[in-house]
């Protein structure tokens, strides 16, 4: 079983992350020992309170770090043991054809969402729990053992920690027992189960609060009445059932309906549904496997048919990972009905009988296959998505966003527009549009993006954090401010909003708030580079060139690639005279960015500093043939030339600085210099005064000018120039 998942699966191994992996596989901040006790004691800490399921995204983290081969491995693995123990529980009830279910339940198409999308391992992982507890349970059953009683309580609960919708197993457990049995007997059957439903229903409630409270599925689109919401069930119900049967044209978001209870046609799913189980109802005197095999399947479902609110229904009201568990239900029905009907036929050809089911094996491995295919990266399965339903606009705002990430603006821009024009009430639509044209340099087409965002969403809290970062990057540092307080009044733990504060307060000159807020960053995150970073530069800013270094130095433990680490560190060991580690960080800073001129500007400075002013020209000329617009570089590399006598190669670096930078003080001083040693005193004196007007108080221009004023007056006097 397990070979079949892993082969038909192949696929999958060379996936990345998609869609919200990188918020389950763990957050920074939840990395450490005291992460680990928070995942357990602090709902809202991660996404959902499965802290089971965080655990071991906690443990894989340690093992496989970022790399995505290992959790997809370890999800197949779980979906391999789940449909392993399928078996077992098919096996000891007596179901025929178990071994074909688990095979149906192992390659079916409709798990390979579960399967392949790493955040489902919430789905994998609860249903090997799910199984565990029920086996041990129906072994508790035949001995009423304390021990073994325990011991499936303890799995159920591990189960309701990795995923409440296991809270659906005690009612199966009763179904299954009457499908044995024929009644159900309170004292033996029904009063052991009570406290696995007080579980279950505490579990479900947690579910329901936080994802009313803390995910945002509430409001809008939720409002249902209770007629709307039966309607959403029976179609959902008919909806998942089809595609188990007809598994093509599986999505990663369907289109999701508009409930209209005038519309007559809509009645017709629950009536269907109604039909089923009352048809079953009065069939089970004869076989009471049709009414278990519907009320286990439905009974499963039950979470996530509507009648509890789940964020996905903002984009649909069905999912393929929605029926992951009760999938396996449905496996064992056709599986059974396949081997009873062709029992008698394959007594005579067992050849043919043999092939049929093969081949069904076969066809459901390769659909899955194929399926797999869709999950190799986030642009693949958004690109995907929209060709299947050209009406996600979830699809084309995420897939914008992904080239975003990339760098693709133009490709990325129309994607979002195509969102907006679908769904005009989609804020982080808007947010994306805004860091798109604000990357454009289109500064007011991205303001007017962030606040469409908000009049649409005034809580979103992206919206507040992207419009504070584009106003403080122009210099409105107040307002700034006032937006990223707003997320912080929203959700007091999360470090980029601390960070970005702490910017903020340091651009306004206010380093004690900027180090608190740096500080309290660190606190949600220890692996913030940034603030690691910004918070050494704050501490420099104070004089504290130790501390400085400290944090400078913890950012490149975490990122040894940070080139603005690298960059402040290289400046504060300069500051304490340590000139050849400095120049060492600014060497890394090439290294990571060779093709970032700054970087060997900054690099060519340190190089002066040691005295290795040979490597020093060669780094000034590799960064002006970079970028010719750097005017530091030409400047520092005319000087340089000016004082190896190199006068006229050095007049076009100072000219070069000056096109770029026209009030550069220094650049006019220096070619003031170089002008009056040439006898050109009237371009020399002019070079001083921009000089001088640049800046005022430049004694060097002030001597300068008064030299060449000196010369010119002597000149006119008749008398002979003095260099």
């Amino acid at each position: 079983m397990g070979l079949a998942v892993f082969v038909t699966y192949q696929n999958v191994w060379s996936a990345g992350f998609i869609w919200d992996d990188d918020a389950h596989v763990i957050r920074p901040n939840l990395r450490t020992l005291h992460g680990l006790w928070r995942i357990w004691t602090e709902p809202g800490a991660t996404q959902q309170y499965y802290p089971f399921l965080y655990t071991a995204f906690w443990l894989e983290h340690r093992v496989w770090g970022d790399s995505a081969l290992g959790y997809h491995l370890i999800n197949l693995a779980f979906h391999a043991v789940a449909a392993g123990l399928l078996y077992q529980l098919l096996k000891k009830l007596a179901v025929p054809g178990a071994v074909l279910a688990a095979a149906i339940f192992a390659i079916h198409p409709v798990c390979v969402e579960s399967v392949a999308w790493i955040s489902e391992q919430k789905n994998t992982l609860s249903t090997v729990f799910y199984l565990s507890a029920a086996l041990v349970y129906l072994r508790y059953d035949q001995n009423r053992t304390a021990g073994i009683y325990t011991l499936a309580t303890g799995l159920f609960i591990l189960a309701l920690a990795s995923k409440s919708v296991t809270a659906t197993l005690p009612a199966a457990l009763l179904v299954i027992l009457w499908w044995k049995r024929g009644e159900l007997r309170w004292k033996s059957d029904v009063l052991p189960l009570i406290p696995w439903f007080l579980l279950g229903a505490g579990a479900g409630a947690l579910t329901a609060w936080m994802e009313h409270s803390h995910v945002g599925a509430s409001g809008g689109i939720y409002g249902l009445n209770v007629l709307e919401r039966f309607l959403i069930a029976g179609r959902a119900i008919c909806f998942y059932f089809w595609k188990f049967i007809w598994p093509v044209n599986l999505m990663f978001n369907y289109p999701r309906w508009a409930v209209n209870t005038r519309d007559w046609w809509q009645y017709l799913f629950p009536l269907s549904v109604a039909g089923v189980i009352f048809v079953s109802w009065t069939y089970r005197a004869r076989s009471r496997s049709f009414l278990a095999v519907a009320l286990l399947f439905i009974g499963t479902l039950f979470p996530a048919l509507g009648f509890i609110n789940v964020f996905p229904f903002l984009y649909s009201y069905v999912a393929d990972h929605f029926q992951y568990l009760g999938s396996m239900w449905l496996s064992a029905a056709i599986a059974g009905t396949l081997v009873v009907a062709t029992r008698q036929f394959a007594i005579r050809n067992h050849y043919l009988a043999s092939m049929g089911i093969f081949a069904i094996v076969a066809v459901l491995s390769g659909l899955t296959r194929q399926q797999c295919r869709m999950y190799f990266s986030k642009e693949t399965l958004w690109r995907r998505t929209i060709e299947q339903n050209p009406e996600s606009w979830m699809g084309y705002n995420n897939l914008g966003g992904e080239l975003l990430q990339l760098g693709r603006l133009d490709e990325a821009i129309p994607n979002i527009e195509t969102s907006l024009k679908i769904a005009p009430d989609n804020a982080l639509a808007y947010v994306n549009l805004g860091n798109a044209l604000w990357k454009k340099n289109d500064v007011q087409g991205a303001f007017d993006a962030y606040h469409k965002g908000l009049v649409v969403e005034p809580d979103n809290l992206i919206a507040h954090l992207n419009l504070g970062n584009a106003l403080l990057q122009t210099g409105r540092v107040d307002e700034a401010i006032i937006h990223y307080r707003q997320v912080l009044a929203a959700k007091p733990d999360f470090s980029t909003a601390h960070t970005n504060l702490g910017d903020a307060f340091l651009q306004a000159g206010r380093s004690d708030e900027a180090i608190s807020e740096y500080n309290l960053a660190l606190e949600n995150n220890p692996r913030d580079v940034e603030a690691h970073t910004n918070l050494g530069t704050a501490n420099g800013q104070k004089g504290r060139i130790e501390e400085a270094i400290g944090h400078f130095q913890d950012a490149l433990k975490i990122d040894p690639n940070f080139a603005i680490a690298h960059t402040n560190l290289g400046k504060a060991l300069f500051q304490i005279g340590r000139t050849e580690d400095a120049v060492h960080h600014y060497g890394e800073v090439v290294r990571i960015t060779p093709t970032m001129g700054k970087s060997h500007t900054h690099l060519a400075d340190g190089l002066v500093q040691a005295g290795r002013v040979d490597e020093a020209i060669a780094e000034y000329k590799r960064a002006v043939e970079i970028d010719p617009t750097d005017a530091e570089a030409h400047a520092n590399l005319g000087t340089i030339l000016a004082q190896r006598t190199q006068t006229d190669e050095a007049i076009a670096h100072l000219e070069a600085a000056l096109k770029a930078k026209p009030d550069f003080a220094i650049a006019h001083t220096n070619l003031g210099h170089l002008l009056l040693q040439r006898g050109q005193l009237d371009e020399a004196i002019a070079h001083y005064r921009d000089a001088l007007k640049s800046n005022p108080n430049s004694t060097p221009a002030k001597k300068g000018l008064a030299v060449a004023l000196a010369q010119k007056e002597k000149q006119s006097a008749g008398l002979p120039f003095q260099r």
